[in-house]
């Protein structure tokens, strides 16, 4: 099989979706590989390394899609690369059609393939999604952390503090991967931390976990009372495949001190403010209610080089699956494969996506007739 890597073209992202180590194993396993020029150059890959490693330059985004049979991204795919997309080719890259409908529809009808990472799910764990949200979590608490500063519109809080004076309270909304990675940072910097979530046995698991951090059981009520008192809100909720709950209303933000900050990690699935929008590293916040909001679509892109590598630690092993079996035979070796499907075929297969646009999805295994 021949498999593409086009040079990202979202704002600001950084990160390539396949390393020059697994495009050798790839090729060594005869399979062709061919990346766009200067693909990998910002995480500090050049197309001499994967060169070396057997896989051929393209001068051009469009001649790695006439090329290629399987394409590997990292980020959705912007209007010109869905554009070249056809009923030929399967797409693996982080999708997050909950939140964009136009999207969703566009790939629908180009007759692709398109498997998402995020929700591509394993024995109730979600593996291509969780070296990014860990990543996401980590850098949630240090940006965060960064805009408390004055000269960044903050209120001035150093969220350690220091002897003689308390340290910044941080709530983090969900305690999965990105809340505990989050959690984690925060507290080690010193601040006050509650987790707030609405499972009580992973809420048992954070208090034995993360030992200097609080947990609350997650209501309205209770994310209410604490945010005039909080000064860094991270929001790592996860539905997977599904538009982000709105837990955080205008009227809650209304509550905290001006200058407070909110990190949305859950942006790219719609995020869980109504007050949030989509930014990007180029102009990465912007101020609602008094709060200054830092909601970049695509967090880990800052840092290319360690998000490539830990992305490309977990997708390697599902590329060459796809590459080396058809669809449907991919599918009955790897059943799990079958969640990640978001549409093939002109037919959207996903069920959270669906529900999120008020579209009709299918059972992929239908689609593929693997019963």
């Amino acid at each position: 099989m021949t498999i593409g890597v086009p040079k990202e073209v979202k704002s600001q992202e950084h990160r390539v979706g396949m390393i020059p180590a697994s495009a050798g194993e790839l090729v060594k396993r005869g399979h062709r590989v061919v990346v766009e020029t200067g693909a990998g150059t910002d995480s500090s890959y050049l197309n001499a390394e994967y060169e070396a490693a057997g896989a051929e330059i393209a001068p051009t985004a469009t001649a790695v899609f006439q090329e290629a049979e399987l394409i590997v991204k990292v980020k959705e795919p912007q209007p010109a690369e869905v554009a070249l997309l056809g009923e030929k080719h399967t797409l693996f890259t982080y999708l997050h059609l909950a939140a964009d409908k136009g999207l969703t529809e566009a790939l629908t009808a180009s007759g692709c393939t398109a498997i998402a990472y995020e929700t591509l799910e394993v024995a109730g764990r979600l593996p291509l999604l969780e070296p990014m949200s860990e990543l996401a979590g980590r850098m949630a608490a240090i940006v965060g952390s960064y805009h408390l500063a004055n000269h960044r519109g903050g209120r001035g809080i150093l969220l350690g503090g220091v002897p003689g004076v308390a340290p910044g309270r941080v709530m983090v909304i969900g305690g999965g991967t990105a809340g505990v990675n989050a959690a984690r940072v925060a507290t080690g910097i010193g601040a006050d931390v509650t987790i707030v979530e609405v499972d009580v046995e992973r809420m048992r698991f954070l208090d034995i976990a993360l030992q200097e951090a609080h947990t609350l059981y997650s209501t309205e009520a209770n994310i209410a009372s604490l945010l005039p008192r909080i000064d860094l809100i991270i929001g790592a909720v996860l539905i997977p495949g599904a538009a982000a709950p709105k837990l955080i209303t205008r009227e809650m933000l209304q509550q905290m001190a001006p200058g407070s900050v909110l990190v949305d990690i859950a942006i790219d699935q719609g995020g869980c403010s109504e007050t949030s929008r989509p930014t990007t590293h180029d102009d990465p916040t912007y101020f609602e209610e008094g709060i200054l909001h830092y909601c970049v679509a695509n967090m880990p892109g800052a840092y290319s080089r360690t998000a490539t590598q830990a992305l490309s630690n977990v997708t390697t092993r599902w590329i060459t699956l796809l590459a080396d079996k058809t669809l449907p035979n991919a599918c009955r070796a790897q059943p799990e494969l079958l969640s990640g499907i978001n549409c093939t075929m002109g037919k959207l297969t996903c069920s959270p996506v669906g529900e999120a646009h008020s579209l009709s999805a299918v059972n992929p295994a239908e689609v593929l007739e693997l019963h």
